[in-house]
């Protein structure tokens, strides 16, 4: 089993980013390639449609022009079913996408899928049989899938790892589960990944080992030494040093929490999943005939004529424009691609910052909260983006904390959320109820759900006050 775990997230990363770049070349323009001139043809603008034909025969000198470019719109894109293949692979209807991929390239003969749709499918196929394999308790087929998907270790899935571990403890290799957690110690660059990984190792490790584990989270995290010596206190009080306990305020400064799929089993109500805008305020660049049509397209919310209009764009101002359009498709891989040329300058400071502001969008979009919180860091963002992120962020860390059966970091991620925004919505209000709860703070989770319950009686409600009773 790889252990290089950061490497191969940032690996991964890159490939999705230069993959996305890629240009289908052909003798013959793909239906994709002529989505712009059946735009420009069927709204009668010929002079767009003369100059779009003229790029169109440099960039295919083997194809034959139809003499009656009316008949160009029957070659339709397949632009309806690559949406629905993205929406079936979001819902883990991974079957039924791999069949939609299938007939659509049958029904398509121009089009392939792009290697961002096959690398996100293969991750999720892994992920499932995964998940298959770590339920059965079969450590060998999951150390087997991780190694023919090694993806599905990298850093933003980090309960992948630990579920390997528990496995490798489960079946009595101890030294291969305390490896495994080492690996992620040693790789992953999270305040919240490394504590609760640490938290997760005591159980297999001496107490040379244990040291040993600190010593290397230190390493790690330069800078982090009171947390990580409050946690050590913790867990060596734990068995039965006489090194007092660390206070739960020296406890909770150990960070932040990453999200993980799925739900849990302690609450009733359904969890949330981390919320993002449909939209967003950027600044504009640049010009030209084509880039007119497709800002009119996105500024009137029509999100696949815009799609369609940037279908092979390589100009920095066609992707970025492109990039907030699959965006709001809920393509987030796309966007991240997209949005590469402007982020890295090419259009000028500003629209770099809301470049950058995209793809931090695209990463929450993603659930990689971490990655994510390093590029807002990192971007000098307006005060209402920082804003905007920051609330994701912390929606994301504080489902990842509850998740992570972290009550007390989870109710602080809700409240900071809360103090934020100016408000709880109310399934991460249900959530922060029941966190109390699990804390066994009955009285406190009792006033939560009453007052949700006195809003709006609901199942979820009413489950929530009986438990507090």
């Amino acid at each position: 089993m790889r252990s290089d775990l950061r490497r191969l997230s940032g690996l991964t990363l890159s490939l999705i980013l230069a993959g996305g770049l890629a240009l289908a070349q052909g003798s013959a323009p793909t239906p994709q390639d002529l989505e712009a001139l059946n735009y420009y043809v069927s709204n009668g603008d010929s002079r767009a449609a003369d100059a779009e034909l003229r790029r169109l025969r440099a960039q295919f000198p083997d194809w034959d022009v139809p003499s009656d470019l009316t008949t160009l719109g029957q070659q339709r894109s397949p632009a309806a079913e690559i949406d629905r293949i993205y929406r079936q692979i979001a819902a883990g209807d991974l079957t039924e996408a791999r069949q939609a991929m299938d007939e659509t390239s049958r029904n398509f003969p121009g089009w392939t899928p792009p290697p961002e749709m096959e690398r996100l499918l293969a991750t999720a196929e892994a992920q499932a049989a995964f998940d298959a394999a770590a339920s059965a308790g079969n450590a060998g087929a999951a150390i087997e899938i991780a190694r023919r998907t090694p993806a599905i270790l990298r850093c933003d899935r980090v309960n992948n790892a630990w579920r390997l571990a528990e496995l490798q403890a489960a079946a009595g290799q101890k030294p291969a589960a305390l490896q495994s957690y080492r690996g992620v110690i040693a790789s992953c660059s999270g305040m919240s990944e490394v504590t609760a990984t640490l938290e997760k190792a005591e159980a297999v490790a001496s107490d040379a080992e244990l040291v040993e584990l600190f010593r290397l989270a230190n390493a790690q995290l330069p800078g982090s030494g009171p947390a990580l010596k409050a946690l050590e206190t913790r867990l060596r009080a734990g068995r039965g040093d006489t090194a007092p306990e660390a206070s739960a305020p020296a406890a909770a400064a150990t960070g932040g929490a990453k999200r993980t799929p799925g739900r849990t089993a302690v609450a009733e109500a359904d969890l949330p999943a981390a919320g993002r805008p449909r939209t967003a305020g950027v600044a504009r660049s640049g010009g030209g005939a084509g880039l007119s049509a497709v800002r009119a397209a996105a500024q009137r919310g029509d999100w696949r004529s815009c799609t369609g209009l940037t279908s092979g764009a390589t100009s920095a101002d066609m992707l970025y424009e492109r990039a907030w359009c699959v965006y709001n498709l809920d393509r987030p891989l796309e966007a991240l691609a997209a949005f590469e040329p402007a982020a890295s300058g090419r259009l000028g400071a500003q629209v770099a910052r809301d470049a950058r502001f995209g793809k931090t969008l695209a990463l929450l979009a993603l659930n990689m909260t971490e990655e994510a919180a390093r590029l807002a860091a990192a971007t000098d963002l307006t005060i209402q983006q920082r804003r905007e992120v920051e609330a994701i962020i912390l929606d994301q860390r504080g489902v990842r904390a509850y998740q992570l059966k972290e009550y007390r970091r989870a109710i602080a991620f809700l409240t900071a959320y809360e103090d934020l925004t100016g408000g709880l919505r109310r399934d991460l209000a249900i959530m922060r109820g029941y966190a109390y709860l699990n804390l066994g703070k009955r009285t406190e989770a009792k006033r939560i759900f009453t007052e949700l319950n006195n809003q709006l009686a609901t199942p979820e409600t009413r489950a929530g006050l009986n438990a507090s009773r």
